[in-house]
């Protein structure tokens, strides 16, 4: 059975992609998590990956890292799933907005942490912060345009795409940023799924507690 090592999941919001990833299509995986940092909790997550570094699956002997790779290696093994759109032009888009969310957006994820336990009022953000949001809002906003009668998801169907995007919607909500109503519509959507219900009340038991992070955009 493949097995995925993953942090904790009130604040690891790299764990969440491929965990939902799974978990969506209904494969399945022993979970492994290991809280983040802790003493020793290097040295636990270097068992697994040569980063030190979480998320990574482990299928037999092969052991992949990176929360897009981890994505890619499951879509190849799992063809009959469809993880990536099926049109040519559609994949070579959602490739690559994929990998702009796994490289970029680093204000956004420096100033606004993934808590899913805390919902915070709104409060003034920094330009880079707006920069990183106004480019999420514009993604979704286009996507769901123009993708709006073939299914709820970013481009109609589930895929690696929402995957990726889904910590953004977990710091919609719990830093209240202010959303047009598509991209609304799709963080409402992607939470309400029984994947994301069910990291989230997981999350809400967890012993583990981050000072800094639970502060984090007040």
């Amino acid at each position: 059975m493949l097995q995925l090592v993953i942090g904790n999941k009130a604040y690891s919001s790299w764990s969440l992609r491929p965990w939902i990833l799974l978990k969506q299509f209904g494969i399945a995986f022993e979970e492994i998590v290991i809280p983040l940092y802790e003493a020793g909790t290097a040295e636990k997550i270097g068992r697994y990956t040569p980063t030190g570094k979480v998320p990574c699956l482990i299928d037999g002997p092969i052991t992949v890292w990176e929360s897009i790779a981890i994505c890619e290696y499951l879509a190849e093994e799992y063809p009959q799933h469809k993880m990536w759109p099926e049109d040519r032009a559609r994949r070579a888009e959602a490739r690559a907005l994929a990998a702009e969310m796994h490289a970029g957006f680093s204000a956004l994820r420096t100033h606004h942490p993934m808590n899913v336990r805390k919902i915070k009022p709104a409060k003034p953000r920094q330009p880079e912060v707006e920069r990183d949001l106004a480019r999420f809002i514009a993604i979704v906003e286009g996507l769901r345009t123009r993708f709006a009668d073939q299914g709820p998801f970013l481009m109609g169907e589930f895929s690696i795409l929402d995957a990726m995007y889904a910590p953004v919607a977990t710091r919609c909500r719990t830093y209240s940023f202010p959303l047009p109503a598509h991209t609304q519509a799709w963080v409402d959507h992607i939470l309400s799924q029984p994947a994301v219900r069910d990291w989230y009340a997981t999350a809400e038991a967890e012993p583990w507690v981050l000072a800094a992070t639970e502060h984090a955009g007040e």
